[in-house]
């Protein structure tokens, strides 16, 4: 019902204000420009998060220190502590950021937003910036136009600022000629009444425009032309910190629990910013003003005090809630519970990560390893092994061999809920996200879609496979028994080694694919050789007919299964971004050469 309402009663509210004032229009049209502005710079800085960003939070986030720093900095720089949240969720629903270090990137991302205050109270508020903003908007549209993705970038962050500074422009003109017609002032609310007041004002004014830089700006262009008091300003600021969060929770909507964990530290931090900067409100106005006169601020500039304020509760905010970080986290665990894991459902993949291409690209990674491990339950069942025996014995081939337990399960059913369900939301997913992918990352995630095919085949041949093989497992015949357990041994063993390797946190990329290459090549010799066994053996009457007949076929299906194990492994263990792994891509053997290895 409030979705429905909320439009309406904006867009009535801004009609009324057009009708009484044409100053109100210029006021208006200044914040619909900035906020154009703010969509520009955010589109632009997008274009450079492919890769350089995933490894500057991998490297910057190991400490709660690093990681406030890094939201600081990256806010700083891009002026948006609301995309710097929504990147932030997005990097921490796909695994690359812990809790924590999320947290710590957030409050960070508080401290950076203030920068903007000090910009415009120092700089936009004291010069034509129309003057900057002309050049910027006519190059930055030039280069928005150009084909290359950075050029691209460089011209909607030019076009951005330009935006932004012919919004604080319009603000600024609008509210001088205001004041002409109508004091605002005259509406100020004395006293604690008008600090809750404005807070709210502020707060509804932050979620109205997503956005607490353009309501910071509004708030300063305001006070500039004394449309608002110095007491009130600061009410609305702490209120313009609270509402910031909305940006958070929207991006939590859609993004997992994880996602859900940081929108709350978010939202807890700003609450208790805000409630400390109310509660001290006079202690922090009397260290503005000490501030103020250290630094050679004037007792009446009060659109710099405010930026001093700003900065100083959120500094506050920092240094009250930093130790209690690891606590805040985990409260959140408790309040956010994860989902009783249930393998049939995407654990990596939500609408949160699609709007960043690397986020896309390692969720799809991971959700590509997790219908793995599902389908690594499916297959070693199939095969009537456990996997903590083909992961852990140390003689697989003795354990195999020694091991006549049959697994009673439904194949069929178990493939349904835990295979077939997840392998279809991968498709879906990459579906969904192709349309906002670059074009460098489409081989990535074509060869991703491919493995998560292959690894379906490799449960169907395993279907096919297990028939015969439990018939034969247990078999009084030893020799057709050992040919089976030898199949058997041959897809253990693949599982096996995938895992060793995606196990070791500093594998080489280009060793992993040759190895690959090594066990499809005795794959090859294992297939010539048994094709000489079961010659000697029918010769020598030790099988039957019908059995070789069933083992030729069946070692068809373990051929298969090995080769898009060993397939899909390397789609996995390599990274697109590594040049260690596209080195490695070059040196993979295709079939021809890897049959002319084997029998070499």
């Amino acid at each position: 019902m409030l979705k429905k309402t909320l439009l309406p009663s904006i867009l009535l509210l801004l009609a009324y204000g057009f009708w009484v004032s044409p100053d109100f229009k210029e006021i208006a049209a200044g914040v619909s420009i900035f906020l154009f502005g703010m969509l520009f710079l955010e589109d632009g800085f997008k274009a450079f998060t492919g890769g350089v960003l995933e490894k500057m939070l991998q490297k910057t986030t190991d400490k709660t220190w690093k990681s406030l720093l890094f939201g600081v900095v990256s806010t700083t720089v891009m002026q948006s502590s609301s995309l710097v949240s929504v990147i932030t969720i997005s990097f921490i629903s796909a695994g690359l950021v812990t809790l924590v270090a999320g947290i710590g990137i957030i409050f960070g991302a508080n401290i950076g937003t203030t920068t903007g205050a000090w910009l415009v109270a120092a700089f936009g508020l004291k010069v034509k910036i129309s003057a900057y903003a002309m050049p910027m908007l006519v190059f930055g549209i030039v280069l928005s136009f150009q084909k290359s993705r950075y050029l691209k970038g460089i011209g909607s962050v030019l076009a951005g600022l330009g935006f932004l500074f012919l919004g604080i422009h319009y603000m600024k003109e609008g509210f001088e000629a205001f004041k002409d017609s109508f004091d605002l002032a005259s509406l100020a609310v004395e006293g604690y009444p008008g600090l809750f007041l404005f807070a709210a004002i502020g707060a509804a004014a932050t979620v109205v425009m997503q956005s607490s830089h353009a309501t910071l700006v509004l708030i300063l262009t305001a006070l500039a032309a004394a449309q608002i008091t110095y007491e009130n300003g600061l009410a609305l600021a702490i209120g313009a910190n609270v509402g910031t969060t909305i940006t958070a929770i929207i991006g939590s909507l859609s993004a997992n629990v994880q996602g859900k964990r940081l929108a709350g530290a978010h939202l807890i931090f700003n609450l208790v910013t805000g409630l400390i900067a109310i509660v001290f409100i006079n202690q922090f106005v009397l260290a503005v003003d000490l501030i103020s006169n250290k630094v050679g601020i004037a007792s009446d500039n009060y659109t710099m005090k405010l930026a001093v304020f700003h900065t100083l509760f959120n500094v506050t905010g920092v240094v009250v809630m930093v130790p209690l970080i690891s606590r805040l986290a985990d409260h959140l665990f408790k309040f956010f519970p994860e989902k009783a894991l249930d393998l049939a459902e995407p654990m990596y993949l939500s609408d949160a990560v699609i709007e960043f291409p690397e986020t896309v690209l390692k969720s799809l990674k991971k959700e590509v390893w997790h219908l793995f491990d599902s389908a690594f339950e499916v297959m070693a069942h199939g095969i009537n092994l456990h996997r903590t025996e083909i992961q852990e014995s140390p003689d697989l081939e003795q354990t195999i061999d020694d091991d006549r337990e049959i697994h009673e399960f439904d194949l069929d059913k178990l493939y349904e809920s835990k295979v077939k369900i997840l392998h279809g939301a991968i498709i879906d997913f990459i579906s969904r996200s192709q349309a906002e992918m670059p074009s460098i990352f489409s081989e990535e995630m074509y060869r991703l879609r491919i493995a998560s095919n292959e690894i379906v085949e490799c449960v169907k041949h395993i279907k096919h496979l297990r028939k015969n093989a439990t018939r034969y497992m247990v078999s009084d015949n030893e020799h057709i028994r050992r040919e089976y357990n030898r199949l058997r041994y041959q897809i253990a063993m693949i599982l096996r080694e995938i895992y060793r390797l995606r196990g070791e946190d500093d594998y080489d990329h280009a060793l992993a694919m040759l190895e690959m290459d090594e066990l499809k090549a005795e794959v090859m010799v294992t297939h010539n050789e048994l094709n000489k066994r079961i010659t000697g053996v029918l010769k020598d009457s030790q099988i039957t007919p019908e059995m070789a007949t069933s083992l030729l076929n069946d070692f068809n299906y373990v051929d298969d299964t090995s080769n898009n194990l060993l397939d899909c492994s390397q789609a996995l263990l390599a990274s697109h971004t590594d040049l260690v792994a596209e080195a490695a891509q070059e040196v993979i053997l295709d079939d021809d050469e890897i049959e002319k290895a084997s029998t070499a």
